[in-house]
C-alpha cells in the first residue's frame, strides 16, 4: 500500500499497468507530459536518461514502459518530489527510477557533464513579466519562468546530455523560434519537430521537438498530429498514444 496525503489519490497510468499519485490542488499530468513520453527517441535496451522539472514524476513512468534504461526524474517542488518519490516505491521502479529533489541547474555539476544520453523536458511555458500569476503556488511555479526559464532548461540540457545525444521538449508554437535559436546556440541541432492541433482548422496549440547534441542538420516536419474530432472525441491516433486502443 502507499500512503496518501491531503487530498492525494492514486490513478492509473492511461494503458500502462502502473499507478502515480496526484492531486488536483498540487499537479496532474497532462495530455502534453504523455504526448512527450511517446515523441521522444529512447534507447531500448540500456541508456540514462533524465527528466527535468518532472513534477509528480509522469514523464519518467512513462519512460519507463519504452526503454530498460536508468531515469533520473528532477523536481524543485518538495511536494512533487514527495509524491514522485512514493510513487516509484508503490510501482517497484525504484531500482529503475530515481528522483532528485533540486533546481535544475545545479543537476550538472551534482550529476556530471556529458552523462545523460537523453534529455526530456516539459518545463515552464510562460514568462513572468507582464503575466497574471496563478494564486496557487504549485501551479505557478509549474507554468511560470519562477525558477528556470527556457535558456536555463536548453543550457542545462546541452551539458547533461552527451555529444549524439537527444534532448527533447514540448512547449507552446509562440515560442518556437526562440526554442530554436536557444538549442542552436546551445549545441543542439533541431532535427524532428511535430506540431499538435486541438481540432482541424483551428491553430496549433503546442509544440514537440527534439534535437541531437552537436547533430549535423536535418530537420524534419512530421505529420501535424490532431487531438479531438468533429465530435469532440480524441482521434485515432490520440486515443492509441493515451490507451494503447485505436
Amino acid at each position: 500500500m502507499v500512503q496518501l496525503r491531503n487530498d492525494e489519490r492514486l490513478d492509473y497510468l492511461l494503458a500502462e499497468d502502473l499507478r502515480i499519485i496526484q492531486s488536483p490542488s498540487v499537479f496532474a499530468f497532462s495530455l502534453d507530459a504523455v504526448l512527450l513520453s511517446k515523441f521522444v527517441y529512447l534507447p531500448i535496451q540500456k541508456g540514462n536518461i533524465i527528466d527535468l522539472c518532472t513534477g509528480n514524476g509522469v514523464i519518467p513512468f512513462l519512460l519507463s514502459t519504452r526503454t530498460k534504461g536508468f531515469i533520473t526524474g528532477v523536481e524543485i517542488q518538495e511536494r512533487l518530489f514527495d509524491m514522485a518519490k512514493r510513487s516509484a516505491q508503490y510501482n517497484r521502479l525504484d531500482d529503475r527510477i530515481r528522483f532528485i529533489h533540486g533546481d535544475i541547474k545545479d543537476m550538472p555539476k551534482k550529476l556530471g557533464y556529458g552523462k545523460f544520453d537523453v534529455v526530456t523536458c516539459n518545463p515552464p511555458y510562460f514568462k513572468t513579466l507582464g503575466k497574471e500569476i496563478n494564486m496557487n503556488e504549485h501551479f505557478a511555479i509549474a507554468r511560470h519562468e519562477i525558477y528556470c526559464t527556457l535558456e536555463d532548461v536548453v543550457r542545462v540540457s546541452s551539458q547533461l546530455v552527451r555529444p549524439g545525444g537527444k534532448v527533447a521538449f514540448v512547449h507552446r508554437p509562440n515560442r518556437f523560434v526562440e526554442i530554436v535559436e536557444l538549442m542552436r546556440q546551445y549545441r543542439i541541432e533541431p532535427k524532428k519537430i511535430r506540431f499538435v492541433y486541438p481540432k482541424l482548422g483551428k491553430e496549433a496549440n503546442t509544440l514537440l521537438i527534439e534535437g541531437t547534441k552537436d547533430g549535423s542538420p536535418d530537420l524534419k516536419i512530421l505529420p501535424p498530429l490532431i487531438v479531438y474530432n468533429e465530435h469532440n472525441e480524441y482521434t485515432k491516433e490520440v486515443r492509441e498514444i493515451l490507451y494503447g486502443t485505436k
